[in-house]
């Protein structure tokens, strides 16, 4: 499936980030990898993707920090941010906060790539309230 879509993963467990690309890049989409928070803030001024896979906790800038400083920017502030955690702890505060949807860790591939292709496809919807039913909840 070809696609054009560029997607920011800010994630700073090389592993987890590495085989998170693999998967995205094996659908089709075009992956950016930022390693901390401050980086991936950057990043995302810089290319303006089409959305963001955000690790919650990180160092020098944990994900609701970015979170906060994308919405912040008329540049940042519409694109849609799926968080990722391994602690279900964080899920509250990451939708609370303006994320479309929580993606716990470790998630399977099916699951991040419907939630990807709903962030894309419907930007404005958020995902903990719509798309997810349909395409998530397998």
């Amino acid at each position: 499936m070809a696609n054009s879509k560029r997607i920011l993963l800010v994630e700073d467990d090389h592993d987890v980030a590495q085989g998170t690309s693999m998967r995205l890049r094996r659908a089709g989409y075009h992956v950016i990898h930022a390693a901390d928070g401050e980086q991936g803030v950057s990043e995302a001024l810089k290319h303006g993707p089409d959305a963001i896979l955000l690790d919650v906790r990180m160092p020098r800038m944990n994900g609701l920090d970015v979170l906060e400083e994308l919405r912040k920017s008329h540049e940042t502030m519409k694109i849609p941010v799926v968080m990722l955690s391994a602690s279900l702890l964080d899920q509250q505060a990451a939708l609370e906060a303006g994320a479309r949807y929580f993606l716990k860790k470790p998630y399977d591939r099916d699951t991040l790539l419907a939630a990807v292709e709903c962030a894309t496809k419907n930007p404005n919807l958020h995902l903990n309230r719509g798309c997810h039913e349909k395409h998530l909840n397998r």
